[in-house]
Order: structure tokens, then C-alpha cells, then sequence
């Protein structure tokens, strides 16, 4: 399995983790509540709005949190805080690159956390453009179940796909950000069960760390950024 589908395994288990803690359902509300702000709140006309609602259901967020927070994107509720997206570059330890996807209220304060965990890690906090080029924007499709790699290949041959890769009985189809929820609908006709859909920070050249304490260090690292209130994501160019 590839460092970077690790990484993507531990985040995943890890927001489950998080969602029996509300942790998870806070960040979720700030997505949905900016995502209809910038979109409405329709999600049959909205499609970032349609892949947050589907995270918010695959942790079992309460309908009541998800229409109170459209409603507070949409201004139909008040109290919906002004967060705004900023995107962050940065080299944690042993020169890993980290894209990092925050939502926030509060600028300074975002950029002070993210200082001190990379500071903390030996890393450096970068300006924008330092680590970006190592990455493409992606759409990301994950899915689980018993269909053959050559099957899945077959289903998907008259679409736009990048790449499809199994990993740990993960299959990662890789595809243009305008293709998403295209692609995400296709693999979910083949029964695959959808685990994510989302657009990603996808590494051009992933690297491989060669012992395994570097690997457990950066890990814990980047598992310190995912676990910063503003942080919504974590991406790095970590591979096998």
C-alpha cells in the first residue's frame, strides 16, 4: 500500500473516529454552511454541496446540524460566522510537502496553530507557491467492494479518468475536478460502495520515506494539522 493511500486510510478512519466525539460534525458545519453561502442551498444545483452532504451522511451527522447550517450559508438562520478559505504550503519533518485546506473566522489565529505544530515538527510554514507545484488539484473518488480491478477498468473506459489504483481493498480513481461527481455517480452504479468524493491535493511525484520511524513521525505530524479546529485537510506527497 502506498504512503499516500496510507495516509488517506488514516484520515478516514480517523474522521470516523472523530464523529463519535462531534469533533468531525463541527468541521462539516463550517463546509456546509460556506459551500451554501457560495452556492445556495439546493444541493441538486450545487455540487460541492452535494459531496459535503454525502461526508456528512457517511458519519451519521444529525439532519437537524446540516439543515441548520445551510440555512445559516443561505442567511435564512443568523449566526452563521464569516469563515473564509485559505489554503497553506509548508515542509514538515524530513522534507515532507503539506498542502493544508483550512476554513476560519480568524486568520492570525490559523496561521499562529499552523506555525507552531510545523515549528514543533521541524518543519517550516512556507510562503504560497513554495510546495503547490508538487501538486495537481483532483477530483478523488474511493470505493470499497468485490469487483475486480480489470472490472472496474471496463466500467469506466468511456469516462475521463486519470488513474485507478487498488490499495488495501480501497480502490482510488483519480479524475479532473470537473468530472467528480460524474465519475463518483459511475463508480457507484458498478455497487462499489462510495467511501469518499472529494477534491484533492494529489502529489505529482510522491516520495518514499525508507525507515519507518520517519514515516510514524510525519504521520503524527500531519494527524497534529488535521486535528487544528480551522484545518479541513491535510495532503501530502508521501508515497510507496
Amino acid at each position: 500500500m502506498s504512503g499516500h493511500s496510507k495516509w488517506s486510510t488514516i484520515k478516514h478512519k480517523k474522521a470516523k473516529e472523530d464523529s463519535k466525539r462531534g469533533k468531525i460534525f463541527t468541521k462539516l458545519v463550517r463546509e456546509i454552511t460556506v459551500a451554501a453561502r457560495e452556492g445556495g442551498g439546493d444541493p441538486a444545483g450545487n455540487a460541492k454541496l452535494r459531496l459535503i452532504l454525502d461526508k456528512a451522511k457517511e458519519v451519521n451527522m444529525p439532519l437537524d446540524n446540516v439543515t441548520r447550517a445551510i440555512k445559516k450559508g443561505t442567511g435564512e438562520l443568523a449566526g452563521g460566522a464569516a469563515y473564509e478559505a485559505f489554503t497553506y504550503e509548508g515542509y514538515g519533518p524530513f522534507g515532507t510537502a503539506v498542502m493544508v485546506e483550512t476554513l476560519s473566522d480568524n486568520k492570525n489565529r490559523t496561521v499562529s496553530d499552523l506555525r507552531h505544530q510545523f515549528t514543533k515538527a521541524s518543519g517550516n510554514l512556507g510562503e504560497t507557491g513554495s510546495v503547490a507545484w508538487m501538486f495537481e488539484h483532483k477530483g478523488v473518488v474511493r470505493a470499497s467492494g468485490s469487483i475486480s480491478e480489470d472490472e472496474l477498468l471496463e466500467k469506466l473506459l468511456d469516462y475521463n479518468v486519470d488513474d485507478v489504483r487498488l490499495d488495501d481493498s480501497i480502490f482510488t480513481i483519480t479524475c479532473k475536478m470537473s468530472d467528480l461527481d460524474l465519475i463518483k455517480k459511475t463508480v457507484a452504479q458498478t455497487g462499489l460502495k462510495i467511501e469518499s468524493a472529494a477534491l484533492e491535493w494529489v502529489a505529482k511525484s510522491p516520495v518514499a520515506l525508507t525507515e519507518k520511524e520517519q514515516e510514524e513521525s510525519v504521520y503524527k505530524f500531519l494527524e497534529a494539522l488535521d486535528d487544528l479546529d480551522d484545518v479541513q485537510n491535510v495532503y501530502a506527497n508521501l508515497g510507496g
